[in-house]
């Protein structure tokens, strides 16, 4: 039994796909991917990622891995083959790594990056439709980054969890936060070693009040340590968030 690591990139909003975790009755990443691999290797194969990315989230660096009786030997060959059909549905496999046996996608992970991306100008986006959360009002940088230092550490961070999120704890720990801004786009970037779901996209959510000044700095803070959800301000666009890599 061999098992291989495969990186992928993926337009989370293209294509009729609804996230990366399979679905019955719907196209995801994870479906297609495996499905594809299935066919060239000639057997049944099982792709396990390293977390699931709602639909419209994209990723420049999603890893998974399967298993195969058979040892690819062309790895330039399967790649090429993979993309030929994958191409089409704005799903590519960036590169494919022999690992051993005990190398697990998800559990082997120790930092996962995101990156949440907001235009911030009058006009409405043509180039990047779809791939950011463009907002208007001018967002005050400074204040967002007063705020965002208060996320960073270990903390409970059960205001920003999806009702739908099963995590066993809401507590985690938040490596880094980084926000800059490029010309017209504002970039929030996220460390952890995981995150709840939707967890990033609510704290962008907040982050964004403070910047639009709709909340101060101590209604921020309140509303975090709060633990209610339903005081948590609306999640970001799942279109404005990439995720970049998955460290091991």
């Amino acid at each position: 039994m061999y098992r291989y690591q495969i990186i992928i990139e993926y337009d989370g909003f293209g294509s009729n796909l609804y996230g990366f975790q399979i679905q019955k009755k719907a196209n995801t990443v994870q479906k297609l991917t495996q499905s594809t691999i299935s066919k060239i290797l000639k057997e049944k194969i099982k792709i396990i990622g390293s977390g699931r990315t709602d639909k419209g989230v994209h990723s420049w660096g999603q890893s998974a891995h399967f298993d195969t009786k058979k040892k690819i030997i062309n790895v330039k060959k399967f790649i090429y083959s993979l993309n030929f059909f994958l191409n089409k549905k704005l799903i590519s496999i960036l590169e494919i790594k022999k690992r051993n046996l005990t190398f697990h996608a998800r559990y082997s992970a120790k930092e996962r990056i995101y990156e949440y991306i907001v235009l911030n100008r009058l006009a409405s986006p043509s180039i990047d439709r779809n791939k950011v959360w463009h907002i208007r009002k001018k967002l005050d940088l400074k204040l967002m980054k007063k705020a965002a230092k208060m996320l960073l550490g270990k903390k409970d961070f059960k205001t920003f969890q999806a009702s739908n999120c099963y995590s066993p704890t809401s507590v985690k720990t938040l490596k880094k936060i980084n926000i800059k801004q490029r010309n017209e786009k504002i970039e929030f970037l996220f460390k952890s070693k995981s995150f709840l779901r939707n967890q990033v996209r609510s704290m962008v959510g907040c982050l964004v009040y403070v910047g639009q000044k709709k909340w101060n700095l101590k209604k921020f803070e309140n509303v975090f340590k709060s633990k209610k959800r339903k005081l948590c301000a609306p999640p970001a666009p799942a279109h404005g968030l990439y995720l970049l890599k998955v460290n091991y």
